[in-house]
């Protein structure tokens, strides 16, 4: 059984959350204060050692080595690339132990979290654990409340976006595990009608922000992404949104980890951000 564990930071954190510990990790897992990025999740990444910073190319492949890896886990975005993993190393990378990628794009967020379970079941965890049952009883709270809110709120219009410096790009619902899932729960996201050839995002330039009006606004909170707090600056065009205007913008953790303990409360704030908004659009 593979004892020596690295992952890329979302992966590293579901497998946190389920009772399995790694040695090191890779990807955007802290901010330049030492702050976790999103995709640490619940991870102490004072604790851990880093092999890149980004979802780049700064993978480094002898730290990596120096580790003595048993195992690589990372998300599948775009099959059969692992996430993070530059392409020009992986080969090199991968010759150093096995890997494991699990899908996190364009399926539902429960079948992910379904993954990473057996995964960490078969690296030894135990699901029937006190915090991990609490953990998905949660969850499925959570999932009931938003479905409840909802269907409540018939009509309110939510768009998924990111906010880039060249653009703010709608995202595809169903590209994405939790929107996907969201939408399966009765939350109405607008579906660009013209993405990219990847099938994830649709850019509008900054004048075009409003090309899809929304009542709630779901922001990509990723470190690559213009912060929410200087948009208002920055970008102009954001105050006129009628989200912006009503305060009806809801943080979204694009790629949290998949678990039962890492999107509870993301669904529960989502849940609350749906019961309050208001329609204006």
């Amino acid at each position: 059984m593979p004892k020596r564990i690295v992952g890329y930071a979302a992966a590293a954190a579901a497998l946190h959350d389920l009772g399995v510990e790694c040695v090191g990790v890779f990807g955007p897992v802290a901010y330049k204060d030492g702050a976790p990025t999103p995709q640490a999740g619940s991870l102490d990444v004072r604790k851990l050692t880093t092999v890149s910073s980004t979802v780049g190319g700064d993978f480094n492949v002898e730290k990596y080595a120096a580790l003595q890896p048993d195992l690589l886990v990372s998300n599948v975005n775009q099959p059969p690339q692992l996430w993070a993993v530059p392409p020009e190393t992986s080969e090199k990378i991968q010759g150093l132990a096995p890997s494991v990628g699990i899908v996190t794009a364009k399926v539902s967020v429960l079948q992910s979290i379904r993954r990473y379970a057996a995964l960490a079941e078969a690296l030894g965890a135990d699901l029937q654990a006190k915090k991990v049952a609490d953990a998905k009883t949660r969850f499925e709270r959570a999932a009931e409340r938003l479905r409840r809110a909802a269907k409540a709120k018939r009509g309110l219009k939510v768009l998924a976006a990111a906010a880039q410096p060249d653009a703010l790009s709608a995202g595809v619902p169903t590209a994405f595990p939790d929107t996907r899932y969201y939408a399966e729960l009765g939350v109405e996201f607008i579906v660009p009608r013209n993405p990219g050839k990847d099938g994830f995002w649709e850019p509008m330039s900054w004048e075009n922000a409003n090309t899809h009006a929304a009542d709630v606004i779901f922001l990509d909170a990723r470190p690559n992404n213009v912060p929410l707090a200087d948009l208002p600056r920055l970008k102009p065009t954001w105050n006129q949104l009628p989200a912006v205007k009503a305060d009806q913008v809801v943080p979204w953790n694009n790629e949290a980890q998949s678990s039962y303990a890492g999107y509870a409360p993301l669904i529960e704030k989502l849940a609350e951000a749906v019961e309050k908004a208001k329609k204006v659009t």
